[in-house]
């Protein structure tokens, strides 16, 4: 007997579907996808707009004010919901669709989650060229989505109605798979989405996702619990994978079972308490000293969930030890065997657990974790001098997150961050305790990120009180959100910290004998500068907003507002050229071999001797 049907457009079966993949966390069965953020055009209007309205009850539509910003909201969602739960964006044909390129990188770097669906060209070809679409002398299948392409986990053109039903459920493998988790493009021929087909009708049938928590091979497993036994300073790596894994408790288990210390990356900071004695902190560039004098000697490294980009690793100029050896526990192949490790592919939890047995009662020496211990105390020393009040009328970035935390640190608190000087400061001196507190935006240092990336962390954790700490530079790249989250609700404490340009920027080229050229607004080519008054330009979109002069009174600030109910921005200049000297590693950014200055060449002579101290393949 033929199967039953149902008949639909294109767009509305694509919108039941989204309605019916479900999870389940904490014992609550829940829609896997968080909503739809959407910006209408004439691609998507008519078809997947209609579409939406239908289902409005069952999965929100919320309107962004920019492709870009909507889509970085959405991408926060997924992280701060530790990949668990995601959502989709549609936009229009054209510069819409293209908005959202950069994000769709974003999400493919940091392996996240999010469901893309950009309106394109017309399949039938009648109106051609239709309005916005880029014509390809030599190619008619050319459009502007193929921009996708590169930096999707899974592209798909829709041509035919009936071609969503394998297009859709390949979509949500990749989207809830541990290993190849990233973003989904399906590109939604816009005459396509009118088109309607009788569906069957379960293909709309409930369906619930639940991470796949893959278990170590025996081999590999034994390989590194061997690698393990016999290291004298071993030193755990923890990646974004941890959180991912929600393996937190297993992580805490095995270093205080096994007297392991713990040193955490971008991605993974937060995956333990920042009090856990055998946390060391931030690890590499941007890395504590603690954490960096215990990696340079480690004689085995067990990296957890990280793909070991080149800030965690010093761009591989932090290891020392000459028989070092690496084991890549990590969910991802392609992650764990990098620079000849020993991989073991395994979800982090699963991992961890099965090296825990493995090794038995098996501990390191005490004297190396004592070591440990007694690093970190000296490095807190440093972080809370760096981070003390100050009267100063140019306060330092790590003054200013010392305030920030001293006033709004909670148990509820998420710090929300991206690119520029605030993410190194940060990674050393914010102290996140519980997992996904801290959130940063660093696999692809995305300007802009900061205050749409806030809006998806509150629409993912609304219970959360969410700062975001953001740079002048990057909040004139993308604000546009603060609107969005007034529309919502969905209150955020912005801290603008206004240094007069891209102040981490002028600091580099400054390091690597550059002159200051073109970064700091007052070296720019310029006729007037341009004396922006932040706080008035976020009350003008419905913002609580403040100018303070002090650290003091940011404080007291902080302290006021935080039972503000709408969005608050709370303004401060600070000094562009100061940052926390203690901690740090080398990062190999080229300098010039041939320059007419003086100090280039000086900088590329120090740059060809760190050259020396990289381990290379």
């Amino acid at each position: 007997m033929a199967p039953k049907t149902i008949r639909l457009t294109m767009a509305q079966a694509v919108a039941r579907f989204l309605t019916r993949q479900m999870t389940i966390i904490d014992g609550e069965k829940l829609p896997i996808f968080g909503g739809v953020f959407a910006i209408f055009g004439h691609g998507n209007v008519a078809g997947v707009g209609e579409a939406l309205h239908a289902i409005k009850e069952t999965l929100p539509t919320y309107r962004g004010q920019n492709e870009q910003g909507m889509a970085n909201a959405a991408i926060a969602f997924a992280k701060a919901s530790f990949r668990r739960r995601f959502m989709a964006c549609t936009t229009s044909i054209g510069p819409g669709a293209l908005n959202m390129v950069t994000s769709a990188a974003l999400a493919h770097v940091n392996r996240l989650p999010v469901l893309l669906l950009p309106g394109d060209v017309f399949a039938n070809r009648r109106p051609d060229p239709v309005l916005q679409q880029v014509e390809g002398f030599g190619d008619g299948t050319i459009s502007a989505n193929d921009c996708f392409r590169p930096v999707s986990r899974y592209f798909d053109r829709i041509t035919r109605p009936e071609q969503i039903i394998p297009a859709l459920r390949r979509a949500m493998q990749v989207l809830t798979d541990p290993a190849d988790c990233g973003p989904v493009t399906l590109s939604l021929c816009q005459d396509v989405q009118a088109e309607a087909y009788d569906y069957p009708e379960n293909f709309f049938d409930e369906k619930v996702w639940l991470p796949r928590r893959i278990r170590p091979d025996a081999d590999e497993l034994a390989s590194a619990i061997a690698a393990l036994k016999a290291a004298k300073n071993p030193v755990i790596i923890a990646g974004g994978g941890v959180l991912y894994a929600e393996a937190s408790s297993a992580l805490a288990a095995f270093a205080e079972k096994h007297g392991i210390p713990v040193v955490e990356t971008q991605a993974g900071k937060s995956s333990l308490p920042h009090s856990h004695p055998l946390n060391m902190g931030s690890v590499g560039v941007t890395g504590t000293s603690a954490s960096n004098v215990l990696t340079e000697t480690a004689d085995v490294v067990l990296a957890v969930g990280s793909r070991l980009q080149d800030f965690t690793t010093g761009s591989w100029g932090l290891f020392k030890n000459d028989d070092l050896k690496i084991v890549g526990l990590n969910v991802q192949p392609f992650d764990a065997a990098k620079h000849e490790s020993l991989p073991l592919v395994a979800d982090a939890r699963e991992g961890l657990d099965a090296l825990s047995a493995g090794l038995g009662h098996h501990k390191a020496d005490a004297a190396w974790t004592d070591k440990a211990k007694a690093l970190k105390t000296e490095w807190l020393k440093a972080a809370d001098k760096a981070t003390a009040t100050t009267n100063s009328a140019l306060p330092s970035d790590a003054q200013v997150i010392g305030a920030v935390q001293r006033a709004r640190s909670s148990a509820s608190t998420t710090l929300v961050c991206a690119a520029g000087g605030l993410p190194g400061e940060l990674h050393k001196l914010w102290q996140a305790e519980g997992p996904g507190s801290y959130h940063m935006e660093y696999g692809f240092s995305t300007m802009g990120y900061e205050i749409a990336g806030g809006l998806g962390v509150k629409l993912a954790k609304p219970e959360s009180d969410v700062i975001v700490m953001v740079g002048d530079g990057s909040y004139m790249m993308l604000n546009a959100e603060i609107a969005s989250s007034i529309m919502l609700g969905a209150k955020l404490t912005i801290v603008l910290l206004d240094n007069a340009g891209y102040g981490c920027i002028n600091r580099l080229q400054m390091a690597t004998g550059g002159a200051n050229f073109n970064n700091l607004l007052k070296d720019t080519h310029h006729v007037t500068l341009p004396g922006i008054d932040f706080a008035a330009h976020a009350a003008a979109m419905g913002a609580v907003s403040r100018k303070v002069s002090s650290i003091g009174e940011l404080e007291t600030a902080l302290k006021e507002t935080a039972s503000e109910t709408r969005t608050t921005v709370i303004v401060i200049d600070t000094d562009p050229l100061i940052t926390t000297d203690e901690g740090g590693h080398w990062w190999d950014v080229a300098v010039p071999e041939v320059s007419e200055r003086s100090s280039v060449n000086e900088a590329r002579k120090a740059y060809e001797k760190a050259l020396l101290a990289q381990r290379f393949g």
